[in-house]
């Protein structure tokens, strides 16, 4: 009996020990887990998204901004398994597959709303309120998005907002961005993300088991949100605007305008483009390979990542590379111009097979003759050709305020010899290379990043988007132009070089004799590059006025022809439209301008 009751003590002081031991684990050593666990049960965390930043143009006018919106978001913990996306399915038109699959690429934690569908139209929000019954841990907020109100064309510096990718989450900031974020992907919205988003709140509900929500959380203080800075940018909407229209006619192209005493970027667009807007709610696959396939390539930015042979429009540095190498001055002439020149056993053409005769330097360029070029750019060479190309600007970023630019191509005898071999190219090479053929590639913004400097008697200053900064505070701070480098020219080059500017559309040569008008004075070049893959690419590089000029404006059109027939008027369209602004509307519309034909 007696080792009976003892064996019933210790038993009992085992389980009493066991009990306590429990006790201990639960309310001592686990207290602070299990109390974060049970908060979660019945707190739900939502995030306060801010106002993103809004973009103006140089006038104050909205490029980019805000519209209402609604997001609908799933809190993992509170659905019904077989109810709650069963009922939801049939109201927003996805089936349940993909709501579970949006919901584990945005799911933080069990307890907090995992965005499944944006831009919920209010009609389906309408039917979630009055059922909502029906659809256990369903929330939904009010939300902001993206609207851009410039023409497609201009998502070339806009860019647009995407949902943040998982394999975009580890290189991001945890404390600003999680899944589900909008981010910036492309253009000013990638450039200026954590300026234009702000900075996100928090709010805390206290909800029954069930998922109702009986209203804010009094244990835990409200985080407020911080709007995001609003950004106002060079652009001139006119001008924009117009930059897009001028393109109706052609398959593709782009057009740089540029201030040159600053660097301003007044219109960019790359055309054909694409409404910025369809990527601001969710975009179906269908849609995205319909962009994203398109043989017209309008996912590509022409502006930064267009990759071109300049054509005739290089032929300045040639001239500027043979008066400061002292290859010529401003009297020199070659062997006449006859439509060709022989080099050795090949024959190398003249855009004018009648010729020009014998011509100087400022001549050469006035009537655009590639038999100057060509006997210019043997005495100058393959090297000194490149190295005054880089000294320019070209084969290197310009720094734009705007990400993904590319770089170009600025060969030499180095890059020759990598890519064909020592001894196993000839100075044909150069030829193709002093009228800006061969393999020399350049995009739009470097190009009219050139002429800037043409104009402004040397100084290059770095293109850039961005006026100013205005921050939530009510505080604005001006971007200041910066001097980006010096062209390689002395005075007396860049006064020879400009006075060809002004020969080309006001001398009898003239390759762009069309444009000369009696209201202001304008210059420019036109180029004609060859295109291996179809018809030529048609440029043009206008300076207004030439007196102190103001604009700088690129274009080139794909596939077009002649620079002389195409891509010069449609710059003469553009300086048209801003010196109608400078002057006023009656005076300049007297003005005979071409009108820009198919």
């Amino acid at each position: 009996m007696g080792d009976r009751y003892r064996l019933a003590l210790c038993v009992v002081a085992v389980v009493v020990l066991f009990m306590f031991g429990g006790l201990i684990k639960l309310q001592i050593v686990q207290h602070d887990e299990l109390s974060a666990l049970s908060e979660s049960n019945r707190l739900r965390v939502v995030p306060i998204v801010p106002p993103r930043g809004i973009m103006y143009d140089r006038e104050g006018r909205q490029i980019v901004n805000n519209r209402p919106s609604y997001t609908l978001s799933v809190v993992p913990a509170e659905e019904v398994k077989g109810k709650t996306l069963a009922n939801l399915s049939t109201v927003i038109g996805l089936d349940t597959t993909q709501i579970r699959r949006n919901v584990r690429r945005t799911m933080i934690t069990q307890y907090q709303p995992a965005p499944i569908m944006r831009d919920v139209p209010f009609d389906k929000i309408a039917v979630l309120e009055e059922r909502s019954g029906d659809f256990p841990g369903i929330s939904y907020q009010m939300d902001r998005v993206r609207q851009y109100v410039a023409p497609p064309g201009s998502e070339a510096f806009s860019g647009y907002v995407g949902e943040l990718s998982a394999d975009e989450v580890e290189r991001v900031d945890p404390d600003l961005y999680r899944l589900g974020s909008m981010i910036g992907k492309k253009g000013l919205e990638k450039q200026y993300d954590q300026l234009l988003r702000g900075k996100e709140g928090t709010a805390y509900f206290e909800v029954f088991s069930s998922g109702q929500v009986l209203g804010p959380y009094a244990g835990k203080q409200r985080v407020e949100a911080v709007a995001g800075a609003d950004l106002t940018l060079s652009i001139d909407l006119d001008l924009q605007q117009l930059a897009t229209q001028v393109f109706d006619s052609f398959c593709c192209g782009a057009i740089v305008a540029m201030d040159p005493r600053t660097g301003e970027v007044l219109a960019l667009t790359s055309y054909p483009g694409f409404d910025a807007n369809v990527f601001s709610g969710v975009v179906s696959e269908s849609l995205w390979n319909a962009v994203s396939t398109n043989p017209a390539h309008p996912l590509l930015n022409r502006d930064l990542n267009g990759l071109y042979p300049p054509g005739s429009t290089f032929k300045l540095i040639t001239v500027g590379a043979g008066l400061e190498e002292r290859a010529i001055d401003i009297n020199s002439t070659f062997r006449p111009c006859y439509g060709g020149y022989q080099f050795g056993t090949r024959f190398f053409r003249c855009w004018d097979k009648g010729g020009h005769g014998i011509l100087t330097a400022t001549h050469a360029l006035e009537a655009s003759c590639d038999v100057y070029m060509y006997q210019l750019g043997l005495k100058i060479g393959i090297d000194g050709l490149s190295k005054y190309m880089g000294a320019c600007g070209f084969g290197k970023p310009t720094g734009i305020d705007l990400p993904g630019e590319a770089a170009g191509l600025n060969p030499n005898t180095e890059w020759y010899n990598s890519r064909y071999g020592k001894n196993r190219w000839t100075n044909a090479l150069t030829l193709n290379n002093a009228i800006g053929q061969g393999e020399i590639l350049t995009t739009p913004i470097q190009l009219a990043q050139f002429y800037c400097g043409l104009a402004n008697h040397g100084l290059v200053y770095r293109p850039h988007l961005v006026k100013s900064i205005r921050y939530p505070n009510g505080k604005s701070a001006p971007v200041t132009p910066e001097l980006s480098f010096k062209l390689p020219f002395s005075e007396s080059t860049l006064a020879t070089l400009n006075e060809g500017l002004r020969l080309v559309v006001e001398g009898n040569q003239g390759t762009a004799r069309r444009l000369k008008n009696d209201l202001y004075s304008i210059g420019g070049k036109t180029g004609t590059a060859q295109n291996p893959h179809g018809n030529d690419h048609s440029w043009f590089v206008g300076v207004a006025p030439l007196e102190n000029p103001e604009i700088v404006c690129c274009a080139i059109v794909e596939n077009a022809g002649h620079g002389s027939e195409v891509a010069a008027p449609v710059v003469g369209q553009i300086i048209k439209k801003y010196m109608e602004k400078k002057l006023g509307l009656n005076k300049v519309a007297q003005a005979t301008i071409p009108e820009v034909q198919p």
